[in-house]
């Protein structure tokens, strides 16, 4: 317990945490109020003083006494009449006199994860048994209350803060100590109560948290006077959209700024954090991205540009994506009983420093953290530590990358996120190639343009909570022209033709497929036509890249295409090659295409895998010199999947779900297509997305195409609204009363929804299809239900690995896993 508070009190002297608390308390906390917090933050685990969680201790439970948790029991000492007497033994009067209520208590005592659960026989089995009486220890416990915290029993009228999301915040915080004060690397286990161990206790945990990097005092001393362009990415010369978000005033808490694929909006962030930091208005960065490997891949620039601003002392980048363990450069493997073991085998100083890397739970509360958005988002929803997560991330400059890229649901969870984030004093910058006018609002929560109004509108562009209209870049921009081509087929074996055909003539081949089923029938369409050397290579043979791939060989493929595809002409593949894959390909990979060939996408969307084509200024194989695009669309148009019907990623199922389900949006982007043959990137991009998103647009096209149209258009914004309300049932309410609070039942069911992902299936290592071992799968959502994950066995078998989970069955092989 004394551990925890003095963690507890180092937090709250960090100035950026105390500015959140003070910003969700609603005003300024004394030194008085911190230290009777503190007092709150102590009495998080009383509940152990339940003589049936003492008995966990003794010898065979030599009394037969019943065991106890220690949580619900806490709560029990200050709500049931009974139990009066050891409630003021630990100070209850004083509690009531300071303004402690069950909110703040209960947000202490919740510090496991989730808000209490009501457990009845926690009020009962108290009386004395077997030497040890519960009352005698509180007396003896709350005596030394005042004497370790003495400034919280000063006299003084002022009551805590009653506003609910400070409450929440606080439980945050409480779990984050929580988890500082337990860690035994950090605080030997005392088993006797030592009046004098506060001062040891407060000494520990200032050392504990400069160790693992809460304390970022050093960190803002060396940053000092380094927060430049020139020091951050070793370049002379920022462009103009890098220089306007960086420098747009550090008092605005949110920006959105929109730049085309490759116009250097992650190192625009990287420098507004570095500005904000040395300013010390932020003390960690959380960058978050889509997808897995779009955060593997940024996670190694972003570790380099710490390197150069916080040179030697710099702290290592954490990697929080699912399935990975790494600080820096150097890789981790999870061991029994929550270890680590380290691949670089670091001094117990540079282990300790890597203590946010080596929990999921714990990675928000890094420094420097590049993630996956789901993890940010678990901030936000009901789902255990949810208010940890929620604690850690309020110091952080938030960056969300793509956020053109997440669904209504996403959507709805990360504006919940955001909110609650501003509301606490937290920043944000929000990026995206093209932010059409609609989603942009969903953000900035003002009116509508109209089309001519939103087309207008200036890009590359900054716009920002507090300025009324957005801010411009000023000069020329590169700019490149694509040839845009409409094939009215999506078949497989169309898609190999064309990228075999230009392979042959030298060309980087990039194609992007909706779906993994038509990635993987394309793939195997090549290697039919005996085109397997021309597909790009991993462990010795073919590969293609999506997102079912064990995580140990979606290193080998990120790497792969970002070899084969490189923009350094020393790395990147001399002769033509064909790259197949799915989204996973198109989100912030710095990889570059003579030719694109892609499926009908939403038009933001198709502007983002543009951005992979002629991404840089390289010489390009004869005939491939000019940008071409080639967009695969149903070779009988979109009309008949408003039955509904499903194909490659358009349209919807009967139940609501898709990918790409909004076929008014794919319609206008088609004729986008075939109308205009040349676009002119970025000039065009602003008018190219209105022209299919803009709401003027959608309704004059149901005018024009009938009520069939109109009414599929209908359902769709149907689904949408239903998403957003799922959405709004499971995000963490922290602006009401935390003792009414209560976390819905299926938590499995909200993760899965948030990451799109099902059951893990995890088995003992065994090498895999591109020579390297694996040791997990991750299953489709849409695959997992009723499987049996408890004991999955993996063994080989000709041409990749069969891995049973009961009686279910799969194939993984160099097309991914496959239903066997």
């Amino acid at each position: 317990m004394a551990d925890v508070a003095a963690c507890f009190e180092f937090l709250c002297a960090q100035p950026v945490i105390r500015a959140k608390m003070e910003c969700a308390a609603g005003g300024r906390l004394t030194e008085t109020a911190v230290a009777r917090l503190a007092v709150v933050a102590f009495l998080h685990d009383c509940g152990k003083l339940h003589p049936g969680f003492q008995a966990k201790a003794w010898p065979s439970n030599r009394c037969g006494v019943s065991l106890h948790g220690h949580v619900a029991e806490g709560a029990a000492i200050f709500s049931e009449w009974t139990l009066a007497p050891l409630a003021r033994s630990l100070q209850l009067d004083a509690l009531l006199s300071w303004g402690v209520d069950t909110n703040l208590l209960y947000a202490s005592l919740a510090h496991h994860g989730r808000p209490l659960a009501p457990l009845s026989r926690a009020g009962e089995e108290w009386e004395p048994v077997a030497g040890y009486d519960a009352m005698a220890a509180s007396a003896e416990i709350g005596e030394m209350m005042r004497d370790w915290f003495p400034a919280a029993f000063a006299p003084n009228a002022s009551s805590l803060p009653a506003t609910p999301d400070f409450h929440h915040l606080f439980c945050g915080l409480v779990a984050l100590s929580d988890w500082l004060g337990s860690d035994r690397r950090n605080f030997a286990f005392v088993d006797v109560l030592d009046p004098a161990y506060m001062t040891k206790a407060r000494d520990l945990a200032r050392k504990a948290l400069i160790g693992v990097g809460l304390d970022t005092r050093s960190f803002h001393a060396v940053a000092h006077g380094r927060a430049r362009f020139e020091v951050l990415t070793g370049l002379r010369e920022p462009r103009p959209q890098q220089r306007l978000a960086a420098e747009h005033p550090l008092d605005d808490p949110l920006v959105i700024l929109e730049a085309e694929t490759g116009a250097g909006k992650t190192e625009a962030a990287l420098w507004r954090f570095a500005r904000l930091f040395e300013a010390g208005l932020v003390d960690s960065l959380y960058f978050a991205l889509p997808t897995r490997a779009a955060a593997i891949q940024i996670h190694g620039r972003v570790n380099r540009a710490m390197a150069r601003l916080f040179g030697a002392s710099a702290p290592e980048a954490v990697l929080a994506v699912p399935g990975y363990i790494k600080a820096g450069d150097a890789p981790g493997q999870s061991l029994p009983d929550w270890q680590v073991r380290w691949d670089d085998n670091p001094d117990e100083e540079k282990r300790l420093s890597r203590w946010a890397a080596e929990s999921a739970k714990r990675s928000l509360a890094a420094t420097i953290a590049v993630g996956t958005v789901d993890q940010a988002m678990l901030a936000a929803l009901q789902v255990k530590h949810a208010h940890l997560r929620a604690a850690a991330l309020s110091r952080s400059f938030l960056v969300i990358d793509e956020v053109h890229a997440s669904d209504r649901y996403m959507t709805e969870v990360q504006g919940h996120l955001l909110d609650m984030h501003l509301r606490r004093g937290g920043h944000a910058m929000l990026m995206s190639a093209t932010l059409g006018s609609i989603a942009r609002v969903r953000w900035l929560k003002g009116n509508t343009p109209d089309f001519a109004q939103a087309v207008a509108a200036p890009y590359p562009a900054i716009w920002s909570k507090k300025a009324a209209s957005p801010h411009g870049v000023d000069g020329s921009q590169r700019e490149k022209t694509v040839t845009m081509d409409l094939t009215p087929t999506m078949a497989p074996a169309e898609a190999a033709r064309l990228a075999i055909a230009a392979a042959e003539q030298g060309a980087r081949v990039l194609v992007i497929r909706n779906t993994v089923t038509a990635a993987v029938a394309t793939f195997s369409a090549v290697r039919a036509a005996e085109q397997d050397g021309l597909l790009f290579q991993v462990g010795g043979g073919p590969a293609l890249h999506h997102s079912r791939f064990a995580p140990e060989d979606r290193a080998l493929l990120d790497k792969a295409v970002e070899s084969a595809l490189s923009p350094d002409a020393t790395q990147r593949a001399k002769g033509g090659v064909i790259v197949i894959g799915t989204q996973t390909l198109e989100q912030s990979l710095d990889i570059d295409a003579d030719l694109l060939i892609s499926d009908l996408c939403p038009v933001d969307v198709l502007l983002q895998r543009i951005g992979r084509l002629h991404r840089h200024t390289l010489a390009r194989p004869k005939g491939f010199e000019h940008a071409r695009c080639i967009v695969l669309m149903p070779k009988n148009g979109l009309e008949p999947l408003l039955k509904p019907a499903f194909e490659n990623g358009l349209g919807k199922f009967r139940d609501g779900g898709g990918v790409y389900r909004d076929l008014s949006i794919l319609e206008l982007t088609r004729r986008l297509v075939e109308a205009r043959s040349q676009w002119t990137i970025p000039t065009m991009n602003r008018w190219l997305v209105e022209s299919a998103t803009h709401t003027e647009k959608t309704d004059a096209l149901h005018a024009e195409l009938g009520a069939a149209w109109a009414r599929y258009s209908n359902e769709v914004y149907g689904v949408n609204v239903a998403d957003a309300g799922a959405a709004r049932r499971v995000v963490l309410p922290a602006t009401e009363p935390f003792t009414e609070v209560k976390f819905v039942s299926d938590e499995e069911k909200i993760r899965t929804r948030l990451g799109g992902e099902g059951v893990r299936l995890e088995f003992a290592p065994i090498e895999g299809p591109f020579g390297q071992a694996i040791g997990s799968v991750t299953l489709p959502e849409h695959w997992s239900r009723g499987i049996d994950a408890s004991a999955p066995v993996a063994e080989a078998t000709e041409g990749g690995l069969r891995i049973c989970a009961g009686e279910r069955g799969f194939f993984y092989s160099r097309s991914g896993l496959a239903k066997d």
